[in-house]
């Protein structure tokens, strides 16, 4: 009687090594994304990472403070990825006389060809600390783009997202009611889905990069306080 090792299935084996990726892209996020770390992207052994963050605060000293980011990171072809996205608004101190004003706003866009395995986070805080009447406002927008086929942003519409960047920056140093703001906020990321999903639409639709019949996607993820 022979006694034959069972052997792994291609799709229990690929399970496996997507699984593995996985622990790599949040280990890497960790290691990249302590209290105050720098934005920034990378990729290795076909694992991107991506992280960004826009943090103000307001005190007596600084009544009025404002933080924005627009990050458009191309990661190409990778098998898993990580990526964080965050928005951290803080008044502090101030008084209902001379209140504060805080406002942080993080657009993170991320590309990704042939993706199995994405962890992403998303996330935003907005603190009141002793400061009655002050106006404090954090909204992160994080947009990902995957495909199955290799595709990249072109000029036209890197060119277009310049000019909604200008607008973001133009936005959070307004003076308009945070209402106001969250609203124009909302109306911006709707555009930026929609020009993506038009690039999508647009790009030729190469030879897929893996078999795992992945489909093109866009999608918004929004957290606002």
């Amino acid at each position: 009687m022979s006694h034959r090792k069972p052997r792994t299935s291609t799709a229990g084996r690929t399970a496996v090594r997507l699984g593995m990726l996985t622990t790599v892209c949040l280990t890497g996020l960790a290691a990249m994304t302590p209290a105050g770390a720098a934005t920034g992207s990378r990729t290795a052994g076909g694992v991107g990472i991506a992280v960004d963050e826009a943090r103000s605060m307001a005190n007596p000293r600084h009544r009025f403070d404002h933080d924005e980011e627009f990050s458009i990171h191309q990661l190409g072809t990778v098998v898993g990825a990580g990526v964080r996205n965050r928005a951290i608004a803080r008044s502090v101190g101030c008084s209902i006389d001379a209140p504060c004003r805080s406002i942080a706003l993080s657009f993170q866009v991320v590309t990704t060809n042939g993706a199995a395995r994405l962890n992403a986070s998303n996330t935003s805080n907005a603190i009141n600390d002793h400061c009655e009447g002050c106006e404090t406002f954090a909204g992160a927008y994080q947009f990902i783009v995957s495909t199955p086929y290799r595709f990249t942003l072109s000029s036209s519409t890197k060119n277009t997202l310049a000019g909604y960047e200008r607008r973001l920056a133009a936005l959070e140093r307004s003076h308009d009611p945070i209402d106001a703001v969250k609203r124009h906020a909302d109306t911006l990321a709707a555009e930026v889905v929609s020009l993506l999903q038009q690039s999508v639409a647009a790009a030729p639709h190469g030879e897929a990069v893996n078999s795992l019949g992945l489909r093109p996607t866009v999608t918004l993820r929004r957290h606002i306080d």
